[in-house]
């Protein structure tokens, strides 16, 4: 047994037999997105790409949103789904809240104008 082949305790392997060393880098991710691609989700753009993308997260899940602005409430379509990210197309803007929807939509309440009473004829 040489020094070179990972004996005598040389090995990055611990007492584990998993290698250690290299973090989670190659590994297949089989966990379920909690996005699907055809699919249309209310987001709130919260980044900006390198490329110039809109970044939105549904459940911590990363969505590159074509043309998205910061601050942009939109409804976006989803495109592609990858191992780690998807990439989406705004189609519209978020529909409101619930309870935004019934401020906006509450009447609004018109003062009456006050008529004036007449002024006294105060001529001599």
């Amino acid at each position: 047994m040489s020094y070179n082949d990972g004996g005598y305790g040389r090995s990055n392997r611990g007492y584990s037999g998993r290698d250690r060393g290299h973090g989670n880098y190659g590994r297949f991710d089989d966990r379920p997105k909690p996005v699907e691609t055809g699919k249309e989700y209310n987001v709130s753009i919260t980044e900006i790409s390198r490329q110039g993308d809109g970044i939105a997260r549904v459940e911590g899940f990363v969505i590159f949103v074509k043309n998205g602005k910061i601050g942009q409430d939109a409804k976006i379509k989803i495109t592609q789904v990858g191992g780690r990210f998807a990439t989406a197309e705004v189609i519209g803007e978020d529909s409101p809240k619930p309870k935004e929807a019934q401020k906006e939509e509450a009447p609004k309440k018109e003062i009456p104008k006050q008529e004036e009473a007449p002024k006294p004829d105060t001529r001599p």
